[in-house]
């Protein structure tokens, strides 16, 4: 779910310049083009711009009337909502980035924007004859199916990026191996080729299987409404209530922008389904504050990455995850806000102890408390957070469906938004809401389209079974082996996809592998989920990162690194659930045991924080180091041995450091 894109308009500590103006508007323009295919749009000025935008917010009531009432077929619902993202989309995305002139698109692009939008609604105004032919389709219908899935494709590079359409590419020539008939005796190769097309057409042009399956279903009926809940959010004012908030609470303490940036990261990112995006949002604010306090410039962009990509799982919202892994996973949404929270604390806690070791190490103060904000002016504004307490209350009860819930809480932030007076919501932000609502619902369907495309070519050709069988072979009787090439797939798969579309795919192809591998299907679902956000801080394809360091001014692919050290729990945290599934609260034997795992995860965390940043009350040697990240890991891994030899590892390095650290004060 698209949230907090723009920058934050207003200084979030009472009396602290924030650098901005015109020019600092312009660079984090600047980067959110250069990093999120999203804001790489085409300008439009005057009327066009107008026309546009009147366009986008009709096709968000359009989506929010048709979710909750239209009782179509989904072949003819799903194959109209494409074709309207195939006509958004190349009105919005040019063919390639860089410069682009005012109130211009090419011809060719019209032309594709035609043939696409009208090969679906071919499909959607004539679903009922093409159901009843099945696969008796004509020439003509696999031409324009071909058509759709082209031109959706081409959109695909445009909006979502080149990675997952390699998988796409790579996926559709095996489905083209495997449908073939290698027996030429009986048909020439001509006739043989038409005939793997003519069924590779049909099942993913043509039938909930493909293009139009699951993962666009999903997107249509709820993820869209998230969007546009999340875009008339943000025209509340909230992401600077939380940044406020995060200032109030560690502003002062050592280090505090840094820790600041990780609460308010953890507040926005909940909501958000873009890493880059609230990289960008609470970054604006919060890099230049850790630089002017000391921290170096790779490291502030490293700390906003990592906590803006962790935001993506923090619950209840989970970047409107949570409510799509209900889905899945057929469990109460409430029972996987649950499951998620010990995770989240775990990768919050990694990154929050990683920071103040580093203040420590470079002796930063906080924030003074008389430039702070007031508790006052921040009780007042509680009232931000009732659209999001409203949304939550009303999925977890049941009481309501999850569209009308969503309805109902966009209805909750038009009221909130007129409330309040330092942001007042006007009849243009509303219409700007819409707006953005429609842009984000491009990106995601578009990436949930080529999810479906995998889905359904994984189910043409049996790979499902093939994948699944070999990564059980290599594994053996040795799990680590599946749940690392499994990390990679997802990590790979998730390279610049939105959080929802990223879990959709992850989902239909990456979840039955471990569950296969005897996973329950819950820590098999967590898993996939953790390493697909993951990739947007994991060089080569680090685009949260490389936004921060464009923030920051830092070198990028050290930003990169810096951000994958800090977020090492995301990295260590799913191998924990995947082997002891009690930190989801599956088969769980009693509080004690869940409460073992967390103390015991959280101080080795501790150890390896400690050994990455080679400073615990004073320098750490290098074999110190070693022995802490052994201890830490020990800790990591269940069990009460392992527990035990770790903490006493780390027990001793701690506490030959604090003599150490007493010697060297003395010698002063």
């Amino acid at each position: 779910m698209k949230l907090f894109k723009k920058k934050v308009e207003e200084p979030v500590v009472e009396n602290t310049a924030v650098a901005g103006g015109a020019d600092m508007a312009a660079d984090l323009d600047a980067v959110m083009r250069k990093y999120d295919r999203e804001s790489a749009t085409r300008i439009w000025e005057g009327v066009p711009k107008m026309v546009m935008r009147v366009l986008m917010a009709a096709f968000s009531l359009y989506c929010i009337g048709m979710t909750l009432w239209s009782v179509e077929l989904p072949e003819t619902k799903l194959a109209r909502f494409i074709a309207f993202i195939i006509i958004l989309g190349y009105l919005t995305y040019p063919a390639k980035k860089g410069s682009l002139k005012v109130n211009y698109i090419p011809w060719y692009d019209i032309v594709l924007m035609v043939l696409g939008a009208g090969a679906f609604l071919y499909f959607a105004f004539g679903a009922m004859e093409i159901i009843k032919l099945a696969t008796m389709i004509q020439t003509h219908h696999v031409i324009i199916g071909l058509v759709g899935l082209l031109v959706l494709a081409e959109l695909c590079r445009r909006c979502v990026g080149i990675p997952i359409l390699c998988v796409v590419g790579a996926l559709l020539v095996y489905t083209f191996y495997n449908q073939m008939s290698w027996n030429f005796g009986f048909m020439s190769i001509g006739e043989n080729l038409y005939q793997s097309l003519h069924t590779i057409i049909y099942r993913l042009f043509y039938t909930t299987s493909g293009v139009i399956g699951t993962p666009v279903n999903v997107c249509y009926t709820y993820i869209v409404l998230f969007i546009i809940f999340g875009a008339f959010l943000e025209r509340t004012g909230i992401a600077n209530f939380f940044i406020s908030l995060a200032n109030k609470l560690a502003g002062w303490s050592s280090g505090g922008p840094a820790k600041v940036a990780v609460i308010s990261s953890a507040l926005c990112g909940m909501v958000s389904g873009s890493s880059v995006g609230n990289t960008v949002t609470t970054g604006s604010v919060t890099i230049p504050m850790m630089k002017r306090t000391g921290y170096k410039p790779e490291f502030a962009g490293a700390v906003e990455a990592a906590a803006s990509t962790g935001g993506q799982i923090m619950p209840p919202i989970m970047g409107a995850a949570a409510f799509l892994m209900a889905e899945y996973m057929d469990l109460p949404y409430m029972e996987v806000a649950v499951k998620a929270i010990l995770p989240a604390v775990l990768y919050f806690t990694g990154i929050f102890i990683a920071v103040h070791l580093e203040a420590k190490k470079l002796g930063l103060k906080g924030i003074s408390r008389d430039e702070l904000p007031r508790w006052g002016k921040l009780v007042r504004k509680l009232y931000l957070i009732i659209p999001l307490v409203l949304l939550v209350w009303l999925v977890s009860t049941g009481a309501r469906t999850m569209q009308f819930s969503a309805a109902l809480a966009i209805m909750a932030a038009v009221v909130v938004g007129f409330l309040n007076g330092d942001e007042r919501l006007t009849f243009g932000k509303i219409l700007e809401a819409l707006e953005a609502g429609a842009k984000g619902a491009v990106t995601v369907a578009v990436a949930c389209g080529m999810a479906g495309l995998i889905a359904g070519c994984i189910t043409v050709t049996g790979l499902a079974s093939t994948l699944i069988n070999a990564i059980v072979t290599l594994s053996g009787d040795t799990i680590i082996v599946g749940l690392v090439l499994t990390m990679l797939c997802c990590i790979v798969l998730g390279m610049g996809v939105p959080t929802t579309a990223n879990y959709c795919i992850m989902a239909s192809t990456c979840a039955p592998i471990l569950i296969q591998l005897g996973l329950p299907a819950v820590a098999a679902h967590f898993f996939v989920f953790y390493f697909g956000i993951v990739a947007d801080i994991t060089p080569p394809v680090a685009l949260a990162a490389y936004a921060g360091s464009a923030i920051a001014k830092a070198n990028p692919m050290k930003t990169g690194l810096q951000a994958t050290k800090l977020a090492i729990a995301a990295f260590i945290v799913p191998y924990i659930f995947a082997y002891s599934p009690a930190m989801l609260f599956v088969g769980v034997d009693g509080f004690w045991e869940v409460l073992q795992i967390a103390c015991s995860a959280l101080l080795g965390l501790f150890g390896i924080a400690a050994s990455l940043n080679g400073h615990l009350f004073c320098k750490i040697p290098m074999l110190l180091r070693l022995l802490l990240v052994v201890g830490g890991m020990g800790m990591m891994i269940p069990g009460l041995v392992t527990d035990l030899v770790g903490l006493a590892i780390v027990a001793v390095v701690l506490g030959f450091q604090y003599w150490k650290n007493k010697k060297l004060q003395m010698a002063q």
